[in-house]
């Protein structure tokens, strides 16, 4: 996965367009799980309502587990494909785990596509202050979640929960 791809004026490494291509695979793959599977409408049940899974039969233990390892596994996925970029630290963890609170944040609790857009828009807004404000980046992403808080505080595509109790 050696060389650039050249579009435009843009230059992109082999690696990060494939580093891309498996992202996308593994976003699709996950959505397919959770939104076309029986496994995936057990999970999502059971995050609604565990009372009713409950209730129903379901033993929800092994279907969270099977969550737990799916995000384990994506996890490593992730790490394993990011070194190469970012050399690996005992705190590549923490940068990474920052940012994706950020995201899931930006996006909306519990929303699917909301996560995926906002990784977008908090990747496009660090890459143009990196490249027009540098010492900045890491600020930008942060202020991005202000802005967005204080606008829609339920995140960009974040749904009002009503609570019946």
């Amino acid at each position: 996965l050696r060389g650039q791809v050249f579009i435009g004026e843009f230059i992109y490494s082999r690696y990060r367009i494939a580093i891309l291509a498996v992202a996308a695979v593994a976003v699709l793959g996950l959505w397919l799980l959770l939104q076309r599977t029986a496994f995936g409408r057990v999970v999502r049940a059971g995050v609604q309502n565990p009372d009713m899974v409950g209730a129903l039969g379901i033993s929800l233990r092994p279907y969270m587990t099977a969550v737990a390892a799916i995000g384990i596994g994506l996890a490593g996925l992730a790490g394993v494909m990011l070194a190469p970029i970012s050399g690996v630290h005992p705190a590549m963890g923490v940068e990474i785990l920052t940012a994706s609170f950020v995201v899931v944040v930006i996006g909306g609790l519990g929303s699917f596509w909301g996560v995926v857009a906002a990784g977008l828009l908090v990747g496009v807004v660090r890459g143009l202050t990196v490249y027009f404000i540098p010492p900045a980046a890491e600020a930008s992403m942060y202020l991005l979640m202000l802005l967005v808080l204080l606008i829609r505080p339920r995140g960009l595509f974040g749904e009002r929960i009503l609570r019946f109790e």
